[in-house]
């Protein structure tokens, strides 16, 4: 009996003991996890960031392309290399880019807080000019993408083998970043002066003239009203100097071979002293959209010469105003759209000469009279000599009708047109009193001088989308330089087009460019 005891009382000891191991050996209960949560305050692809109340949605796309018969996706064969139609000119251009955009937005007391950011990174084609030197060299002109801020065309990188500094020869793109609070829209975005479509009434190519275009965003502190139905308001002070300076011409530097290049005279443009002043009012309905915008450009001079004790131009405030008109679902066929725009401008060139249009021509043709023909021109936002600036004014117009065939194919018929004409300062200085003498006109050949120009464009686009958000697409684009010079001239283009001295006809001249691009959405 005094055995069993002993080996029942043992027995339970020891199962104590083994319950308490098990039981210091137990986990301890681990926190719930934070599983991602659906946003759906602000449509589809929004998420809520775990841990906080600001929903997120990511996006962008991954876009191939390349481009023949110019040196620039963008753009039409222009300027050097691609105006000079010879050996140096590109045959074609291939591109690879791809976009990532971050949307947050939160709900606070005060209203919705958002933030945007929208960057690329993009490998382009590279191409050459002439050294000048005699025996014949060349130049590599780098990866002809956007550069960091986004602004014009950049020759982004010296070396074929991007040593440079740039991202393995390829180029970085910041296109908007911005926040948006209370109505207020601070940092870079599209400029409130453009129409919705930017660049793009219905097309692809970047280059159309016509109206404004801030297509990779421009620095700003702008407030919005919101009446209502569609109907709101913007006020706007926007930077000057990314997009929207097309020079102020000192024409006392202008000589013959400058102006055959593109370039009437010195540029003179001084610090930035003031914003661009911008006002838009908007009606985005249902049927349709019509929008108002008018802009003021601060033009602010350096010096009449090398020095500060040579004096300088009062500054001259130039404008813009311009009127667009969207029209939906119009009976040719569901979601077909006809999107036009007009605009005028007085000393605020960049209002109808966008940026990746530019407003600077050089582009060389055949000639059965001469060794070749060559059209050029040039439209700034001022020129002046010692006695003042005198502003350039420009017209032009854009648009385009896009007709869906079906769910997977649409079209779209694109134009665009628009002029510059100089005054009395740049045309006596330039071509002379009669259009016979000045630093153009008086040379022998030359029957008719006048700086006057305009562009014309037209174009087609067709776009196949097989599935949902991969698009194909192939967009063929006429541009046609109509300047106002006549006879021929004696003429030294520079170095980098490797045209020699010779006898040139002055002549209008034309560029055909097709894009074909696969773009995929995500």
């Amino acid at each position: 009996m005094k055995l069993t005891k002993s080996l029942f009382l043992g027995s339970a000891a020891g199962l104590m003991a083994v319950s308490g191991a098990f039981a210091a050996d137990l986990p301890v209960k681990a926190k719930a996890v934070e599983y991602v949560k659906i946003c759906s305050l602000y449509g589809a692809g929004f998420y809520y960031i775990p841990g906080t109340d600001t929903c997120i949605k990511l996006g962008g796309y991954l876009r191939a392309e390349v481009a023949f018969n110019t040196n620039s996706n963008y753009g039409i064969s222009n300027g050097s290399p691609a105006g000079a139609h010879n050996r140096l000119s590109n045959y074609y251009q291939m591109r690879a880019r791809e976009d990532l955009n971050i949307d947050t937005r939160t709900a606070t007391e005060y209203g919705v807080v958002r933030t945007f950011f929208d960057g690329v990174f993009t490998w382009t084609t590279g191409g050459y000019q002439g050294s000048g030197s005699a025996t014949g060299g060349t130049v590599y002109t780098g990866n002809l993408g956007l550069n960091t801020s986004g602004a014009t065309p950049a020759l982004v990188g010296s070396s074929i083998n991007g040593t440079d500094g740039n991202t393995s020869g390829g180029s970085l793109g910041v296109y908007y970043a911005f926040i948006q609070f209370a109505g207020f829209t601070m940092g870079k975005a599209v400029s409130q002066f453009d129409a919705p479509w930017t660049n793009y009434p219905g097309n692809n190519i970047d280059s159309l003239v016509g109206g404004s275009g801030t297509v990779t965003g421009v620095n700003q502190f702008t407030y919005t009203a919101d009446f209502g139905q569609g109907v709101t308001a913007a006020f706007s002070a926007e930077d000057a100097t990314a997009y929207y300076q097309a020079g102020n011409l000192n024409l006392l530097g202008a000589t013959a071979a400058t102006m055959v290049g593109g370039s009437y005279g010195s540029n003179a443009i001084g610090g930035s002293r003031s914003p661009n002043l911008v006002g838009m009012v908007r009606v985005d309905q249902a049927w349709g959209l019509f929008q108002a915008s008018i802009a003021a450009h601060d033009n602010h001079v350096a010096y009449y010469g090398a020095t500060e004790t040579t004096g300088h131009p009062d500054d001259k405030w130039g404008w813009a105003v311009q009127l667009a008109l969207s029209i939906k679902n119009i009976p040719t066929g569901a979601g077909d759209t006809i999107n036009i725009q007009g605009v005028y401008t007085d000393g605020a060139t960049r209002y109808n000469f966008q940026n990746l249009a530019g407003s600077s021509y050089q582009m060389y043709g055949s000639s059965g009279i001469a060794y070749q023909s060559v059209g050029f021109a040039n439209a700034p936002d001022t020129v002046f000599t010692t006695g003042g600036q005198e502003s350039v004014k420009t017209w032009g117009f854009r648009g385009a009708y896009t007709h869906n065939w079906d769910p997977y194919w649409n079209s779209a018929l694109y134009g665009a047109y628009a002029q510059a004409q100089f005054g009395t300062l740049a045309k006596t200085t330039l071509c002379g009193a009669t259009g016979t003498g000045g630093v153009f006109g008086g040379l022998a050949g030359v029957t008719g001088c006048n700086p006057d120009f305009a562009v014309a464009q037209i174009g087609l686009i067709t776009r196949w989308t097989p599935v949902k958000n991969l698009t194909f697409s192939a967009d063929v684009n006429w541009t046609h330089l109509d300047q106002k010079y006549a006879g021929t001239a004696v003429l030294s283009p520079a170095a980098t087009t490797a045209k020699p001295t010779a006898v040139y006809e002055l002549k209008d001249q034309d560029s055909i460019t097709l894009l074909l691009r696969a773009q995929r959405n995500w």
